[in-house]
Order: structure tokens, then C-alpha cells, then sequence
């Protein structure tokens, strides 16, 4: 598994790697749909789509994850697979395909609902592999 819970004694703690940048991201938009639904019952039916832009890499996370919890939470839609890619450009753009479905709550068992991600104890080490620690407020 590419993401893992850490410790925390009231919120989501979440370690993501990827032997990439974008497939670090990729893991991290996993692991937020993961923490709300069970991921594993999630087929791949329909595509969205999400474009962000940011300053930098801190940013750039803090929006990503953002942007999946209201699309998960928000719209309803849980993804399964996701496909980013990231440019550099002096600022950053990221553009995702999400793949999944509408959520049902009976098929998909809903785990707990997270309200946003935080800057707090938010870290990402881009190197080989990548490492990103995050912290989800529930």
C-alpha cells in the first residue's frame, strides 16, 4: 500500500509515497476517498475531472486534497483511480482524472466524514521516493 494512517490521537494522520511526484498524489487522493468510503467496493464507471493551480507544493496538496473531499463529500462521487499529472512553470498546475462512481452508502460503506485538510504537521520530502504526511481534520 502506498499510504498509510499515522498516529493521531483526533484527526486522519495520513503517510502517502509514490515513486513520483504525481503518483504521490495520485495516493494521497486515494487515501482521502479511502478514510471516508470503503475504496475497494468503488468501480471505475464515470471520469471527473480536477485542475488546480498554486505557488507551491504546499499549496498545491493542501488544494488537491481539498478539491477530492468535495468531490467526495459534496458531490457524492467516490474515485477509485486516479491520474494526475503536475507542471512546473514557475507555478504549479495539476490536472487529475478521477475514475469511480456515485456514491451509495449501503454498497460502499461510509467510515467517517472529513471536513478539510490542515497546513498543520503537513510535510513533503520530493525526492526518491517521495514522501508526503498530511493531517485531515474529521
Amino acid at each position: 500500500m502506498a499510504y498509510r494512517d499515522l498516529d493521531h490521537m483526533t484527526d486522519a494522520f495520513i503517510e502517502v509515497t509514490g515513486n513520483t511526484i504525481d503518483e504521490a498524489f495520485e495516493n494521497a487522493g486515494i487515501s482521502v476517498v479511502d478514510t471516508i468510503v470503503d475504496i475497494k467496493l468503488v468501480e471505475n464507471k464515470e471520469d471527473r475531472k480536477i485542475e488546480i493551480h498554486a505557488n507551491d507544493l504546499k499549496n498545491l496538496l493542501y488544494s488537491w486534497l481539498e478539491e477530492v473531499i468535495i468531490l467526495t463529500i459534496t458531490d457524492g462521487f467516490a474515485g477509485k483511480t486516479f491520474n494526475v499529472k503536475i507542471a512546473n512553470n514557475g507555478t504549479y498546475h495539476l490536472l487529475a482524472k478521477v475514475s469511480g462512481e456515485e456514491i451509495n452508502f449501503k454498497k460502499h460503506h461510509f467510515k467517517m466524514e472529513i471536513k478539510s485538510p490542515t497546513y498543520h504537521l503537513m510535510e513533503i520530502k520530493d525526492e526518491k521516493p517521495v514522501l508526503m504526511r498530511f493531517l485531515l481534520d474529521l
